[in-house]
């Protein structure tokens, strides 16, 4: 992890790095989940270039940080930090999604140095992530476990399963970020399946609860330092698509791909 005096510059440099090239890599493989990408892009480049633990050299360092990407379908942001951060060479990039490929449409542990554990099948990460925190608790580790969920994702019955035994153990050095970009696959989580009152569910579950602007690094950077003796739950407010215009809270591109005349709008607009 690199320390700065003020990380926030950087991070937003890697944010938009890491937009421009996931967005290429789903137009080159024509798959991909480029809204959730983008929401989910400055929490994560947040985490590993202002807050994290880690040395890509040692990826299974027993120290580290842990970060897990529950929704796991966001590939894109995860790879590409993964990439920035010093995991593996960009040109593994390139091989997005294509056969025999590391970079699977969803992340693979056994493929993939930085990967914590395999998600794809939603509601699966947080548990892990609970998990960790556990395992933390039990050895008198001081590494903190960060997990990021969709908001449409909380419809699993297994996140409230793992909110209820993390806040029952009183586990503060866990923390739930909450991607609340209020789309999912096709329609709203109000729509589909309502959420709110988000915040007051997570404290009856006996969590500390901040709401935060997910794409304003300071203001996360301030967030993921909140003082608690519990888990920590980060609501996220963001922008599915953030960053290009035609993409922004459309629940369309929940999983849609650009043909070459979005792709090079895109890239005009993400500067």
């Amino acid at each position: 992890m690199t320390h700065l005096n003020d990380p926030v510059p950087l991070i937003r440099e890697k944010a938009l790095w890491m937009r421009r090239r996931a967005f290429r890599m789903v137009h080159e493989a024509q798959l991909g989940h480029p809204g959730g990408d983008f929401s989910a892009t400055d929490i994560i480049a947040t985490l590993y270039f202002g807050v994290m633990r880690f040395d890509p050299k040692r990826p299974d360092w027993a120290d580290r940080d842990r970060f897990i990407m529950s929704k796991g379908h966001a590939t894109g942001a995860l790879y590409t930090v993964l990439c920035a951060a010093g995991y593996y060479p960009e040109d593994w990039l390139d091989t997005y999604m294509q056969p025999k490929s590391r970079l699977n449409g969803h992340p693979n542990r056994n493929y993939l140095p930085g990967v914590e554990t395999n998600t794809g099948p939603l509601g699966h990460g947080f548990p892990v992530a609970v998990g960790s925190a556990i395992a933390g608790a039990l050895t008198g580790s001081d590494h903190r476990t960060f997990v990021l969920t969709g908001d449409g994702e909380l419809q699993e019955g297994s996140n409230w399963e793992a909110a209820m035994v993390a806040g029952h153990r009183k586990l503060k050095r866990l923390t739930l970020i909450v991607d609340r970009n209020r789309l999912q696959q096709g329609a709203g989580t109000e729509e589909t399946s309502g959420l709110d009152p988000l915040d007051e569910k997570f404290r009856a579950f006996g969590w500390q609860v901040v709401e935060v602007d997910g794409h304003d690094p300071a203001a996360l950077l301030a967030a993921f330092a909140t003082p608690t003796d519990r888990p920590l739950c980060l609501i996220a407010n963001t922008v599915k698509g953030k960053g290009v215009s035609f993409m922004e809270n459309k629940a369309s591109w929940h999983h849609g791909v650009p043909n070459a005349e979005q792709f090079a709008q895109a890239m005009e607009e993400l500067v």
